[in-house]
C-alpha cells in the first residue's frame, strides 16, 4: 500500500519560486562583483612649492636677414669716334684732245666666255652618247660570240639578266667595269669579263667634244 503524501508537503510545487530567487541572488552577486570600487588609503604627500623659471626666458626674437643687394649695373661705354676725315682727291682731266671727226669707233663686241668643261668629269647624259662598233647590232653580234655560259650556272638552273655599269673614255677605250645588279652562278664575272675584253666604242660628244661617259647595259643570261 503505498504512503500517501499530504499537498502540504510536496515541494514540487515550489520549483519555479526557488529557480527564480537563485537566479536573482547569481544577477545580484554578479552585479555587485563588476560594480565594486576600492580605493587605496594612501597619504598626500606635499612636496613643497615648484621652482621655475619661466618667467625668466628671455624673448629672443626672430632673426631677420636683409636681402642680397642687387648686383651693380654696368654702364656700356661709350666711347667718342672723330668725325671722319674728308679726302679731297684732285682729279685733272685734260680736255686738249684732238677729235677728228674721220677717226672710226669700232664697236665692241662682248662674246660669251667659252665654257670649260672638266677632262676628268664624267658625264651620265651628253648631247650625243657613245656607241659601240657597228651600234647596237654590232654589240649584240659581240656578245653573242663572246659571251659563255657559266659551268656553274648552267648546272644549278640560274639564268636571268646582269646590268652591267662601265666608263667609255674620250678615246672610246672602257674602264671601271662593275655590277649594279647581278644573278650569281659565275653570270656576274663573266659579264664583266666580256664588257672589258670589248673593242673601243664610239666616245660620247658634249657639244661637240669627246667627253667621258658612264654607261648602263643589261646583259641577258638564257638557257636554251
Amino acid at each position: 500500500m503505498e504512503a500517501k503524501k499530504t499537498p502540504k508537503a510536496d515541494l514540487t510545487k515550489k520549483t519555479g519560486m526557488f529557480l527564480n530567487l537563485g537566479l536573482m541572488i547569481s544577477v545580484g552577486l554578479v552585479l555587485f562583483a563588476f560594480e565594486y570600487k576600492s580605493y587605496d588609503d594612501g597619504v598626500l604627500q606635499d612636496f613643497g612649492p615648484i621652482d621655475d623659471d619661466f618667467e625668466e626666458l628671455l624673448d629672443i626674437p626672430i632673426t631677420e636677414q636683409p636681402p642680397p643687394p642687387p648686383p651693380p649695373v654696368e654702364q656700356p661705354e661709350i666711347k667718342e669716334i672723330p668725325d671722319e676725315v674728308e679726302i679731297e682727291e684732285k682729279i685733272e682731266v685734260n680736255f686738249d684732245v684732238d677729235v677728228q671727226e674721220e677717226t672710226v669707233i669700232k664697236e665692241v663686241v662682248i662674246e660669251e666666255a667659252p665654257v670649260v668643261e672638266k677632262a676628268e668629269e664624267i658625264f651620265d647624259v651628253v648631247e650625243n652618247m657613245p656607241t659601240p662598233p657597228g651600234g647596237m647590232e654590232g654589240w649584240n653580234k659581240y656578245l653573242s660570240k663572246n659571251l659563255k655560259y657559266p659551268t656553274q650556272a648552267r648546272r644549278m638552273g640560274i639564268e636571268g639578266t646582269v646590268y652591267v655599269v662601265f666608263v667609255v673614255n674620250t678615246d672610246g677605250s672602257i674602264q671601271d667595269v662593275g655590277i649594279l645588279r647581278g644573278v650569281g652562278g659565275g653570270c656576274d664575272e663573266e659579264a664583266v669579263r666580256v664588257v672589258k675584253n670589248a673593242p673601243a666604242w664610239e666616245p660620247g660628244r658634249q657639244r661637240g667634244r669627246p667627253v667621258r661617259v658612264k654607261m648602263r647595259l643589261p646583259i641577258r643570261f638564257k638557257l636554251s
